[in-house]
């Protein structure tokens, strides 16, 4: 559906965006990630040609975005940050407006208006004016305008901004729902977001794409943390020799116990043969279960990794 090939955007010496690729399937729901200057946004700009890239190539649903801006921009429903609003229109009349705007035909604007209203829960604010509408709601509006066309690929720039924690499992649910007819790439700073609703996680750091990983294999535990008494001269040679151990590392000591991290093709399979050796040997378990490294403790790591080069 979208297809990345080596994107880069430079305003003077700075390159916000720096040889990125990548592709993402129809039905895709993922999550584009990174600190504020990261090249998030300078990316979503550019896939729905708001923005022309420096260098490189974005070619969407099979058509090069350059050579068929139009045609391309007609398929994608875009959420900008600060979504561009008129606060003296009430809600159905800006939405009647963005009807035309995308070229929905006059007969079909009446029903795509409504439709948009009843999947973001606006009807209760639906002859308000936008001005007077709390910000929660007014990023529903956003939300409304960028699905009015059904579009084919849908791009949301901080889409729970503003909204409560009611609202934010509403915007939640209605992702969801988006996702089973639209590929949805979604921007935030709040993990949990992209945990919730994501299959897969983007993740930029100064203007260059650092991870590219479905969530599900993230969450994939890689390792089992083993605490006991003994040190490491015991422990080494006897958690070494069990089946699928394939490295026995020691970890910082807590409360006076020894912490180890265990390698293992298979942290659940070896957890058992692991707990059986200690029996066997005599020694206090005090902890054993795999590691599972969360989105917020992953995206540590690769912000604290060394920086990448622009030379």
């Amino acid at each position: 559906m979208i297809q990345v090939q080596q994107l880069t955007r430079r305003y003077g010496e700075l390159r916000a965006v720096d040889e990125v690729s990548f592709a993402i399937g129809r039905g895709e729901v993922v999550g584009l990630l990174g600190h504020n200057g990261a090249g998030k946004t300078t990316i979503m700009k550019m896939l729905t040609g708001y923005l022309e890239p420096d260098s490189g190539t974005i070619e969407i649903a099979g058509l090069d975005l350059a050579a068929h801006r139009r045609a391309v921009q007609g398929r994608i429903g875009y959420l900008p940050e600060n979504c561009p609003l008129y606060p003296e229109m009430t809600v159905i009349d800006f939405l009647e407006h963005q009807a035309a705007l995308h070229g929905l035909p006059p007969a079909a604007q009446g029903a795509a208006v409504l439709s948009a209203i009843e999947r973001t829960a606006l009807g209760a604010r639906a002859v308000d004016p936008i001005g007077n509408l709390s910000r929660g709601y007014r990023q529903r509006v956003g939300v409304a305008q960028a699905i009015l066309h059904r579009p084919a690929i849908l791009i949301l720039d901080e889409p729970t901004n503003g909204l409560d924690p009611s609202q934010i499992q509403h915007m939640r649910t209605l992702i969801r729902e988006l996702a089973q007819e639209s590929t949805v790439i979604l921007s935030t700073h709040i993990l949990q977001e992209v945990e919730a609703v994501c299959d897969r996680v983007l993740i930029m750091r100064a203007g260059r794409l650092a991870l590219d990983a479905h969530l599900g294999a993230l969450s994939a535990p890689q390792r089992l943390l083993l605490t006991l008494d003994p040190g490491p001269q015991a422990v080494r040679p006897l958690l070494a020799g069990i089946d699928g151990v394939e490295q026995v590392l020691a970890l910082d000591p807590e409360d006076g116990r020894q912490r180890f991290a265990l390698v293992a093709a298979d942290p659940i399979t070896a957890a058992p043969l692991v707990a059986d050796a200690v029996h066997r040997a005599g020694w206090a378990l005090y902890a054993l279960h795999p590691e599972i490294r969360d989105l917020e403790t992953l995206f540590g790591e690769v912000n604290e990794a060394e920086a990448p080069s622009h030379a």
